[in-house]
């Protein structure tokens, strides 16, 4: 029987850009804790929006012998006039695209779904779509996405692979845990890993007693009024270093933290329930992501981990829920997570550019549960370096 069959749809596809990291890996295979999963779905067609001087997508299609189109509406159609294709693969993330003035980076995933969608009205077949980090870099265009897939039948699955990657120690909140704070710790891009960090937060805060209720209001500040804020709560502030402490290699310990993290940045989030989560982007303390929550007056941390070296094995775990998505039309877990941390981003980048003040969210009424599983995921050791089975040779 032949395999399901996905088309790319991409910005770029470079060496460690999201296409190279996520479709390579549908190209090549999984490589997990357990070893390497053949995919169980096939990369049909490609379409790239740009192919730029470090381009590597143009000789990746030769060597798998996977068609590259002109257009969206070919790659979906495999050249023809009707829908061809069984998933879809967004992947709008890097290229040469401009920002705005609130440093959001303008990649074209609406301008691309809306496409997709189109093909799939002519064509009156829905099939599945992953939409890889947030939806769209304002809030209209994301919600008119969301609207969209559901009145087409659409299958939707958006979001990070932090949510799916390792944990050091391994930490989640029982399902149904009473939570009365919680902080994560990241670094990099106010908006591209921000985003990353609030789906850390979000796949945790999510599971807490009554459920996903939505976001009331959410603030950026900037400097040391993020010091300044987590003076004011000390509950956070514990959380704070219990978080940085998680990590393995900071630049300096917590007590130094404000002192190396000089352009320190924080997203203060106000559920409708009355939790208060915080995301500390601390460029110069480290370059990895932490979580810290208090449950029934106890703090549990963790290490979030990445593997920064070939095979960049923690995409795996994402990608092998988006091939379930495929594979049984059905996400694994709630697109409701990224839609909220979609409009938490925005709201924080639209905080800052109003000078960090606090920005009500009356749109992200959203309630949800979250996934009582089975879903993909690393629960092993987490590795150091590349310790997993290598990638694969060329074909």
């Amino acid at each position: 029987m032949s395999l399901p069959q996905i088309a790319a749809i991409v910005t770029e596809y470079r060496h460690r850009a999201h296409a190279d990291v996520i479709v390579g890996k549908f190209l090549r295979g999984f490589p997990c804790d357990d070893g390497l999963h053949p995919p169980r779905v096939r990369v049909a067609s490609m379409y790239l929006d740009q192919v730029n001087p470090t381009d590597i997508g143009v000789a990746t299609a030769a060597e798998f012998g996977v068609p590259l189109y002109p257009s969206i509406r070919k790659a979906l159609t495999l050249g023809g006039e009707a829908l061809a294709v069984d998933g879809v693969l967004l992947i709008g993330e890097h290229g040469d695209y401009p920002w705005d003035e609130a440093d959001r980076h303008l990649y074209p995933r609406r301008h691309f779904f809306e496409q997709i969608a189109g093909v799939m009205v002519e064509s009156k077949r829905a099939v599945p779509v992953f939409v890889d980090k947030h939806l769209s870099y304002n809030w209209p265009d994301a919600h008119w996405m969301v609207a969209r897939a559901r009145s087409l039948g659409i299958p939707l699955l958006a979001g990070s692979s932090l949510p799916t990657a390792w944990r050091r120690p391994w930490a989640e909140h029982p399902l149904g845990a009473p939570l009365e704070a919680a902080v994560v710790i990241g670094y990099g891009g106010l908006e591209s890993y921000g985003f990353h960090a609030l789906e850390t937060l979000q796949c945790q805060v999510e599971r807490r007693a009554g459920g996903e209720t939505g976001v009331a209001a959410v603030c950026c500040l900037e400097g040391a009024d993020v010091w300044r804020w987590l003076a004011a709560h000390p509950a956070h502030a514990a959380l704070a270093k219990a978080a940085g402490e998680a990590i393995a290699e900071t630049a300096a310990p917590w007590e130094r933290a404000a002192e190396v993290a000089g352009n320190a940045a924080a997203f203060i989030v106000q559920y409708r329930d009355g939790l208060t989560g915080a995301v500390l982007m601390l460029n110069g303390y480290s370059t990895s992501f932490a979580y810290a929550g208090l449950s029934a007056g106890r703090a549990q941390a963790c290490e979030v981990v990445l593997q920064g070296t070939e095979p960049h094995g923690h995409f795996s775990y994402l990608c092998r829920n988006i091939e379930e998505l495929f594979l049984t039309g059905r996400a694994p877990y709630p697109v409701e997570r990224t839609i909220l941390t979609t409009g938490m981003l925005n709201g924080a980048m639209e905080s800052r550019l109003g000078g960090c003040v606090w920005l009500p969210t009356p749109h992200l009424d959203l309630a949800y549960r979250a996934a009582e599983g089975p879903f993909w995921r690393a629960t092993g050791p987490a590795p150091a370096g590349a310790t997993l089975d290598p990638w694969p040779p060329a074909r």
